[in-house]
């Protein structure tokens, strides 16, 4: 299987009861398999994916998340609201579904996983940066933004104006 974008991957991580989460026929798709096939796989290993590996979507849920995506074309339906499955419950299912195919998706996937945990702690850990110098240098900063605000102001008497 030819790698497929981290892009692509990220666009398919949705952010529902504030957990990360892929949903069953994105996962399907990657895998190359029919959602109904991954969800009967998952349903014969049920106890390998508790509440916080795996969820239902509630109706509003889905509802929500379904405004979101293009319009279904007519004739086309979800019988049943999609399953969600965290990072953990992406890990959980490398251990059911084990072709080739699912084995190369489930590494990329888990590493577009890895990568966007990686920015949200470098992107942390830079505002904490920030305000921690922020709250050490604030008055001498204060003395810089204030030279570099009458700086920017248009002398108003001529060229020569001294204003310190």
């Amino acid at each position: 299987m030819e790698p497929m974008p981290q892009e692509s991957i990220e666009r398919k991580i949705h952010l529902i009861r504030n957990k990360q989460v892929m949903l069953d026929k994105d996962l399907a798709t990657l895998y190359q398999v029919p959602a109904k096939v991954l969800n009967q796989a998952v349903k014969r290993n049920r106890e390998r994916f508790p509440e916080d590996f795996m969820f239902q979507l509630t109706k509003e849920e889905w509802r929500s998340l379904r405004s979101q995506f293009v319009t279904l074309k007519r004739g086309q339906h979800i019988k049943y609201r999609p399953h969600a499955f965290t990072e953990q419950g992406i890990a959980m299912l490398s251990g059911v579904l084990s072709s080739p195919t699912a084995i190369s998706a489930h590494i990329q996937i888990i590493r577009t996983f890895v990568n966007l945990r990686r920015m949200a702690t470098s992107r942390q850990e830079l505002w904490l940066r920030i305000d921690e110098m922020e709250n050490k240098y604030d008055k001498q900063f204060q003395v810089v933004f204030k030279v570099i605000k009458l700086l920017l102001e248009k002398p108003k008497e001529g060229f020569g104006d001294k204003r310190f």
